[in-house]
């Protein structure tokens, strides 16, 4: 009987040495926790695609946020349904609009939780595209002038880094441009450099009331078959002044995660999307997972891969399973 030499297996021989050669590991300080604040109050309602995710009015928002930060969670991500929407969103940089009024509130009674703020405009213009339409196409460059009024309207309301999410070109550059110029210059800039045009996105389209009445966000989300643009985008975005880059999706893009984690020196993001979220749950609730392990081992896929810092809608669960 032939005896092997070399043995890996003895370094997974108890639980004890598998933790002491472990290479990786994940804890709460990884994650920063998406929320979707609503107009109201006493508002908490759970949205279908997404179980256990809810809208939520500025004062659940503040009691939601509390949580995650007992749980050791650092950071919470905004976003926000208005109370109006127009053709250019204005209602996205109006001062009592929801994320507003939340981020104010949250960050006066929990000073030291990171609240980051979606800059975007889907959400917020009637036609559900990511800026201003002239003769059916995003214009990009005067959607950066709305982008600068969002983004300074959250530095106002209290935000520690705002998070554009549009891709238009550019908007680093203007975002960086105009806190400085006006005395955030301690405000950072988390882009979502490397945003795939994907079919992930699905239940946050409903979470956010977001889907485009026409066409597509294929002209300025990326196409799915590319990584070297990828790697442009994030140089790009670098270059014009993030603190943060951000790989979304991420399960389905882990080696583009690689390939920044492997070429920069920023810290780099991964949003755990929607679509990935849902799909765990629904399988989950069928039987056919254990979802605590499938999510745990996915969220380490992310880290092992490359991400300094996780964006997922597991937050909540993963931080108390972790302290098990």
């Amino acid at each position: 009987m032939f005896s092997p030499f070399l043995r890996p297996r003895r370094l997974r021989a108890s639980a004890g040495i598998r933790a002491l050669v472990r290479e990786t590991e994940l804890n709460a300080a990884d994650f920063i926790y998406p929320i979707f604040v609503v107009p109201g109050t006493n508002i908490k309602k759970e949205i279908p695609s997404m179980p256990g995710i809810y809208h939520l009015s500025a004062d659940m928002a503040l009691e939601e946020s509390r949580e995650a930060y007992d749980l050791g969670i650092p950071a919470i991500l905004v976003f926000g349904l208005p109370e109006y929407k127009d053709a250019d969103g204005s209602s996205a940089w109006d001062d009592s609009s929801p994320v507003q009024r939340a981020i104010r509130l949250i960050k006066e009674a929990l000073p030291e939780l990171v609240v980051v703020s979606d800059v975007c405009m889907c959400e917020y213009t009637s036609h559900g595209h990511c800026g201003h339409v002239e003769n059916g196409k995003v214009d990009n460059d005067a959607t950066l002038d709305l982008l600068r009024k969002v983004a300074l309207s959250h530095a106002k309301a209290g935000a520690d880094i705002v998070a554009p999410s549009d891709m238009m070109d550019g908007r680093v550059q203007v975002i960086r441009q105009m806190l400085d110029s006006v005395g955030f210059i301690d405000v950072g800039i988390m882009a979502y450099s490397a945003k795939y045009a994907s079919a992930y996105y699905g239940p946050f389209r409903e979470a956010a009331d977001s889907a485009p009445q026409f066409g597509d966000r294929r002209t300025y989300q990326m196409d799915a078959a590319n990584a070297r643009e990828a790697l442009r985008e994030v140089e790009l975005d670098i270059a014009e002044g993030a603190d943060i880059v951000m790989v979304k999706p991420a399960l389905a893009y882990l080696d583009i995660l690689r390939q920044v984690r492997d070429r920069v020196t920023l810290p780099v993001a991964a949003y755990n999307v929607s679509g990935e979220y849902a799909m765990v749950k629904a399988a989950a609730a069928n039987g056919w997972v254990e979802e605590r392990q499938i999510v745990l081992e996915t969220l380490l896929s992310m880290k092992r891969a490359g991400a300094d810092m996780i964006i997922t809608y597991h937050a909540l669960e993963a931080s108390r399973w972790l302290q098990r």
